[in-house]
């Protein structure tokens, strides 16, 4: 989640459809027709309004900003200046809240998927992949502009908080469960240390939340970025992995999962990025799918639990730890994790 102001004003007292209803009239001069659009697990909320004779994206915030230190305009600027696909930046009231974006429509890439043939998802896929690698081939850039993007990192203290994260939520918010400390202590140690092993690989620019819900096909059929304010340095497989395996509701075979590593493997050579050999790599994507896959648990589990955001978000949690249970069983290691998941999520489980 970001924190997109360095203001210290108090919060808004008007509710943001509002100030969006208000933006509106002052920049159309009228009314407009200003339609809410469904958040994510987001402080920010979402609206489209019209717009020069079409339509725009409002993103509204719950405080001012200052445009200048704005993570989601620092990585927008930063990702232009890449080429990389995200929506243009129409407008930034940054008094009320407000960045008025592009409009790419609502055919988000998971969504297109329930539709296309095998090949066209294999089309799109590979598109997503491209891009991933992309978006590392301009972590020199980041450097270079000094984006917010290349001051942040999936450090360990990040990691290790991610894993926390999910501990306190899955037990005690889904779960309503308190662990013995025992129990809890041999977990959280197995956690640190994937948190500390991942922040010690070499790490290139991520987008850091690259699933299917965060890429669009747009209306020229091209294949579009959004959510993108919290890119930071990490590891290469953060974004492969999370493209690959968030938010699934099933296994995907790991024969598929391999050839996707190896096609991004070349994409990486292509754009002339250090090589990885395919065996170390492979063990980075099983860590990495252990870390990712629980850290996006606790966030479900936050949602469903104290959220109340069960219907948008429960289904995913024992799919996903599922996944994590067999990225550690095809590693052979973490026994605690395995043993105190696996009690849980397995046929049988309390």
């Amino acid at each position: 989640m970001s924190h997109p102001s360095s203001i210290t004003t108090n919060a808004f007292t008007d509710t943001a459809q509002e100030r969006i209803g208000a933006y509106v009239r002052r920049a159309k001069g009228g009314a407009g027709a200003v339609v809410a659009l469904t958040p994510d697990a987001s402080t920010r909320e979402y609206f489209r309004i019209p717009w020069r004779g079409g339509t725009a994206v409002a993103a509204v915030y719950p405080e001012p900003f200052d445009p200048e230190v704005h993570p989601f305009i620092d990585v927008t600027r930063l990702f232009e200046a890449a080429e990389l696909p995200v929506p243009a930046i129409l407008d930034v009231d940054s008094k009320a809240g407000i960045i008025v974006q592009e409009d790419l429509g609502d055919r988000q890439l998971r969504r297109v998927f329930e539709t296309v043939t095998e090949d066209e998802r294999e089309a799109y896929v590979e598109s997503a992949i491209s891009i991933i690698a992309d978006i590392q081939a301009a972590t020199t850039l980041a450097h270079e502009r000094n984006s917010i993007a290349s001051r942040l990192a999936f450090d360990e203290a990040k990691l290790a908080w991610e894993m926390d994260y999910f501990v306190e939520h899955y037990f005690k918010s889904y779960r309503r469960e308190h662990l013995s400390h025992g129990v809890e202590a041999e977990l959280r140690a197995e956690l640190n240390d994937i948190a500390a092993e991942l922040a010690a690989r070499p790490r290139v620019l991520c987008h850091r939340d690259f699933h299917t819900s965060n890429l669009i096909v747009d209306g020229k059929e091209r294949l579009r970025v959004i959510d993108h304010q919290d890119a930071r340095m990490g590891p290469a497989s953060y974004d492969l992995v999370s493209l690959l395996l968030d938010r699934q509701t099933a296994t995907p075979p790991l024969a598929e999962i391999r050839q996707r590593r190896l096609y991004f493997i070349e994409e990486r050579k292509s754009r002339g990025l250090e090589e990885v050999a395919a065996d170390d790599f492979s063990r980075e994507f099983r860590l990495m799918t252990v870390q990712r896959c629980l850290k996006a648990c606790g966030t479900f589990s936050y949602q469903t639990g104290v959220s109340g955001r069960a219907a948008v978000y429960e289904h995913f949690i024992q799919p996903m730890i599922l996944i994590a249970l067999q990225a550690a069983e095809w590693l052979d290691r973490f026994p605690a994790l395995r043993r105190t998941l696996g009690a849980r999520v397995r046929p049988g489980a309390a």
